[in-house]
Order: structure tokens, then sequence, then C-alpha cells
């Protein structure tokens, strides 16, 4: 082996040189890489895990959220409905209320017709009277008396009636 020019000390110590360079960077190099690295794997897996979590409680989250739309969405409907409903209730209160008032005044005029028509009935009856009495008068040339008046009127208003 000399004749190579491999010398077995110098080869031996280059050995234990080597091995020791070995150990020192094992211990002090290659471990704590190995843990960063060992540790940086937890922490991608768990920030995958979490991921899935966050994407789990999203859809959870949206899953709810229409679940309450929905419900919003019904309960405006209904109380849509219910002011419509009030609003027909209010509309035809209000119509009926209209329709009895003119009603009421409708017989109200009746009456006052009525009474209107009664009195100019009466005021013509002895109008007619008055002109019968006076015509008789100017006819027969002769002054009536009081009871004549009356008779007369009385008969009048018979013959009118």
């Amino acid at each position: 082996m000399e004749m190579l020019g491999i010398h077995w000390q110098k080869l031996i110590i280059q050995a234990i040189n080597f091995a020791v360079v070995l150990i020192v960077l094992w211990k002090f190099a290659y471990k704590p890489i190995f843990t960063i690295l060992e540790a940086r794997k937890v922490k991608i897996a768990d920030g995958l895990a979490n991921a899935d979590k966050i994407k789990a409680e999203l859809a959870r989250t949206e899953a709810d959220r229409q679940k309450v739309l929905a419900e919003a969405s019904e309960l405006a409907n209904k109380l849509i409905a219910d002011a419509r409903a009030a609003a027909s209730r209010v509309t035809e209160l209000e119509a009926q209320k209209a329709i009895a008032v003119a009603e009421q005044i409708i017989a109200k005029a009746r009456e006052a017709a009525a009474q209107e028509r009664a009195a100019t009935l009466a005021e013509l009856k002895r109008e007619v009277g008055r002109l019968v009495v006076q015509t008789t008068m100017t006819v027969t040339g002769k002054v009536l008396t009081g009871d004549d008046q009356s008779r007369l009127a009385a008969e009048t208003q018979k013959q009118l009636s």
C-alpha cells in the first residue's frame, strides 16, 4: 500500500477526523435541521387541519346564513301578507262606514224633503182656501162671516186631499 501512496497512520487519522466532523455536523447541524424540518412538517399538517376545519366552519356558517335568510324572507312575506290583509280589512271597513254615512245622508235628505213637501202642501192648502174665500166673496158680492170662511176653507181642503 505504500507503493500506492497510502499511509495507514494518516488514513486512520483522516478517518477519525472525518468521524469527528461527521459527529459534530450530526449533533450541531443535521439534528437541529431535522428537528426544525419535523416541527415545520407538524405546523404544515396543523395548518392543513385548521384549513379543513375553517372550510367546514365556513360551510356551516354559510348554511346557517342561508337558513336565517330563508327564515327572514318567510317572515317578511308573512308580514307583507298580514299588512295586505289588514289594509284590505281597513279598506272594507272604511267603505262600510262611507256607505253607512251615505245612507244616513240620504235618509236625512228624504226626511227633509218629506218635511218640506208637507210644509209646502200645508201652505198651499191655506193659500188655496184663502183664494177660494176671496173669490167667493168677490163673486157673490157679500162679506162672509168667520164661520162661512172656515166652512169654505175646510171644504176646499177636503177636496184637495
